[in-house]
């Protein structure tokens, strides 16, 4: 194999390639020899068909085979021999290539950029401690509770009101016929909260354990089934249980249920989880600051096709019309997004940085353990997802580089209170949207989510 340099302009190279004839006829040989084991012709013995037959029956497809193997071969041979950093996928141009003679072909290579890393010393940026209000914690405290309702069995007497929780039997028809999900069994609602079926809940008020009632409900618009929608059904509901509410008394034995030792040891975690709330936001908002710094004190060549590449993934879900209105916004974005990633890996190759699967595997870990109830619904999507958990590996790297460049500024700690962290949050959101894509940063820690366990990791 012959290789050289035809030209080079700017981050383009292409590179001119010649294999041998005698190395593709030997290539030739080899690959015929191995399919008299497999091929099967009338007339022969299985593993007893002369090379020169297959040859002559199967000749260009083999041969097709053949070069298609070469190529990638001597592609990532002539790239490794002029010690080449591709950006992307190179483009190949045949030249020459028919049996019997050289294969000629050229090769057009996008060169990742050389990145000269400027000094970080002079870097500034401020780090954010957050002290949370004992009147969030207890509201968060709250919020658990009346996420987490404890009911009482009600007597058998006594009547199902507004706030009970009612556990029945259901049979459904429509227009005297039974459809797709129409029996229901241990079906459990909580008056007042109107969950099941627009009005389906006041129908059940007054009734008592073990009675029987029909109920009238139109299906809803969106209902899975299109025939099936906005149709009226008559429901048989047998009473199972009726259960009160019991009021929320958040102490040790409430705790223990919420996965903590006590009381005190809940307050702790949950003002733990909202600080790492604010604290994801914060970090971002830091990262961004830091970022801009290396972004303007960098002069970097980016490769075209990686930012057509990074264009392609930005926009894959985007109307047409979206993506031309929005296309100098996009491009910059992607410019933007290209080039810290260059200096950044370029930053922690110098400082030989690296991710192994053991920290991949103990980030996994902290997730799962992060979403009980749902550990192997977790486990399965990085199984059957590759990608997903090169897309962690990826973000772990990047942890690692942001947090040595934090080691090497100049970096402020400034403690603030929850109040000043919210409206650092919403302003740091508001801007423009490309800064935002660009760091994006976790929403407000006053949407509610509901917390069934609170997780110690």
């Amino acid at each position: 194999m012959k290789v050289e340099v035809k030209s080079k302009k700017g981050l383009r190279t292409i590179l001119s390639v010649s294999v041998d004839k005698k190395n593709i006829k030997l290539k030739m040989d080899e690959r015929l020899k191995e399919l008299q084991k497999e091929v099967v012709l009338k007339g022969f013995r299985p593993g007893k068909v002369p090379p020169a037959v297959i040859k002559s029956q199967f000749g260009k497809t083999i041969y097709g085979e053949v070069v298609d193997n070469i190529l990638r071969e001597t592609t990532t041979k002539a790239i490794d021999e002029k010690k080449l950093k591709i950006a992307g996928q190179p483009k190949i141009d045949l030249k020459q290539f028919s049996e019997g003679k050289d294969l000629n072909y050229e090769l057009q290579i996008d060169c990742l950029p050389s990145v000269n890393l400027k000094s970080f010393d002079k870097f500034k940026a401020t780090s954010f401690k957050v002290k949370i209000d004992n009147k969030i914690i207890d509201q968060k405290l709250k919020e658990i509770g009346e996420q987490n309702k404890q009911f009482r069995d009600k007597n058998e007497n006594e009547k199902a009101i507004k706030g009970d929780q009612v556990i029945f039997d259901y049979s459904a028809t429509i227009e005297g016929k039974k459809f797709d999900g129409s029996e229901g069994q241990g079906v459990q609602l909580e008056l007042g909260k109107d969950l099941f079926l627009k009005g389906f809940d006041e129908q059940l008020l007054g009734l008592k354990k073990g009675e029987v009632r029909i109920i009238e409900s139109t299906l809803p618009a969106n209902h899975p089934k299109k025939e099936l929608a906005n149709k009226k059904a008559k429901f048989e509901c047998k009473i199972i249980n009726i259960k009160k509410q019991i009021e929320s008394k958040i102490d040790d034995d409430f705790a223990k249920l919420m996965g903590a030792k006590d009381v005190q040891d809940l307050k702790s975690l949950v003002e733990k989880q909202i600080t790492n709330q604010y604290t994801q936001a914060l970090n971002s908002i830091t990262k961004k600051e830091i970022l801009d710094q290396i972004e303007k004190s960098h002069q970097v060549d980016l490769p075209q096709n990686l930012i057509d590449q990074e264009i392609l993934v930005m926009t894959q879900n985007i109307k047409t019309e979206e993506k031309e209105k929005n296309k100098s916004t996009n491009e910059k974005l992607a410019r933007s997004r290209i080039k810290l990633g260059l200096i950044l890996n370029e930053y922690g190759e110098k400082n030989n940085l690296k991710v192994s699967d053991d920290e991949v595997s103990s980030e996994i870990q902290k997730q799962i353990k992060g979403m009980p109830g749902q550990e192997k619904m977790v486990l399965e999507y990085y199984k059957k997802n590759p990608s997903a958990s090169q897309s962690l590996k990826g973000s772990l790297y990047e942890e690692k580089i942001i947090k040595l460049i934090k080691s090497k500024i100049n970096l402020s700690i400034k403690e603030i209170d929850n109040k000043e962290a919210e409206k650092i949050i919403n302003d740091f959101n508001k801007p423009n949207l490309h800064d935002v894509e660009k760091y994006k940063t976790t929403p407000s820690v006053k949407n509610k989510h509901k917390t069934k366990k609170i997780s110690k990791k």
